[in-house]
């Protein structure tokens, strides 16, 4: 058994050389031939869709439809030609490889440039989302870098029917396959992959928090968290009521297996029985599982809430990423922002309120990669930024916060030339 699960480490480091070597063809693409590619192979995603979807059926059929995964699992018709449309929309943004940063001149004669380079060879682990596949493709082939894919289980058939399109059209460009590869999803070879420093580059989790925090704990390579989104929605006692209740719902409703989608709902005492009556009718209508604090609980139990429960300290901080959210009444903005800073995961935070100071007070003190006035935390996506596909939302520091996208791809080189100059 131990030969078996050393065999298979060794079968994996040799793929993973095989698309680090692979790496310098997709870096020595022209700009043009980068659009090329990712134009071809958007066409073949939309020729393909009907063997797509056939895959994916057969994911769908392996999971319970109740399961908040399962919208996340699946694709369509519809989302199948967003996905090639994204494709194409990230063909058409312009390549971050190869600019000059910065360039000057030493005293001494020396001649220096900045330049932004490819990573190299990004690896992403992620789950239930096939999506995923195309998405990262499109990015690190645009970008110039190699893509290593180690999807779940439970995407299994869709992300090898979507590797199989993306290396015939890589073979079709005169590329080697390699240089889009899609891992084995055994677990015992995760690790791996996550000692594998001599051929990738950077590691991107994308998934659910222990997933995140197994990859960061584990990694010897360095690693971009795509982190866990547990959002909040704060209504100020200045809050338009109608325009509050339509966020939150919007917020909660309109996707809840996604990271940018609400999980607590903050409000003043003074609004309260306001926005409680007024979210009511469209929680109903969504059987929307409230677990709320004793003040919010006294307000839903009077109009006979029938989706209603008693919050415990668990339920706050927590990502739902269902039909279900916490609720907690607050005096003010300033109770309002120490919750947010002991719950929030710095993903999404949102405040409705009419008052322009409050607002403006709420965007400056809140740390988080986003933070909206009088708007749904749902835009947090790339495509809706206007950066074309991402990988993830990083709610890290460094390197790069908010949607991951194709900026954020690359690294810097110096190149220094000079005329013979030694420095003793």
């Amino acid at each position: 058994m131990q030969t078996t699960s050393s065999s298979s480490s060794d079968a994996l480091l040799a793929q993973l050389e095989a698309t680090h070597t692979a790496s310098a063809q997709v870096r020595n693409l022209s700009d043009a031939q980068k659009q090329a590619l990712l134009e071809r192979l958007a066409a073949n995603v939309a020729f393909a869709t009907e063997v797509i979807l056939e895959a994916n059926g057969k994911d769908l059929r392996r999971m319970d439809p109740s399961d908040p995964k399962y919208d996340r699992l699946l694709l369509d018709v519809s989302r199948l030609a967003s996905l090639a449309q994204s494709i194409r929309d990230v063909s058409a943004l312009p390549d971050p490889s190869g600019v000059t940063l910065l360039e000057r001149k030493l005293p001494n004669g020396l001649r220096l440039r900045k330049v932004a380079v490819p990573l190299g060879v990004v690896g992403v682990i992620y789950e239930s989302r096939p999506n995923v596949t195309l998405d990262v493709t499109a990015l690190c082939l645009r970008s110039g870098n190699a893509a290593v894919l180690r999807g779940g289980a439970d995407a299994f058939e869709t992300n090898t029917v979507l590797t199989r399109i993306i290396q015939t059209t890589l073979e079709h460009e005169g590329l080697s396959r390699d240089c889009v590869t899609l891992l084995p999803t055994d677990r015992e070879l995760i690790k791996t992959l996550l000692t594998a420093t001599r051929f990738v580059d950077m590691l991107i989790p994308r998934g659910s928090d222990s997933l995140i925090r197994f990859v960061r704990e584990n990694s010897l390579i360095p690693v971009i968290e795509t982190g866990a989104g547990v959002c909040h929605t704060y209504v100020h006692a200045a809050a338009n009521l109608d325009k509050a209740s339509a966020i939150v719902v919007n917020a909660k409703v309109s996707r809840p297996s996604v990271c940018n989608s609400l999980d607590t709902v903050l409000v003043d005492e003074g609004a309260a029985p306001g926005l409680l009556e007024r979210l009511d009718p469209e929680f109903r209508k969504w059987k929307v599982e409230v677990f709320a604090d004793p003040v919010s609980y006294a307000i839903l139990s009077r109009m006979a809430y029938p989706y209603l429960k008693e919050a415990n300290p668990e339920d706050f901080g927590r990502e739902f990423l269902d039909y279900k959210c916490s609720v907690k009444v607050v005096r003010n903005l300033e109770e309002a922002l120490g919750h947010i800073r002991q719950y929030s995961s710095r993903h999404s935070e949102a405040i409705v309120s009419e008052d322009a100071q409050v607002c403006r007070r709420f965007l400056e003190s809140v740390d988080a990669a986003a933070v909206y006035a009088n708007a749904s935390t749902r835009f947090t996506d790339g495509g809706v930024f206007g950066l074309g596909a991402e990988i993830g939302i990083s709610t890290q520091k460094l390197h790069a916060r908010g949607p991951f996208a194709l900026e954020k791809l690359v690294t810097e080189k110096w190149i220094v030339q000079g005329e013979g100059h030694v420095r003793w």
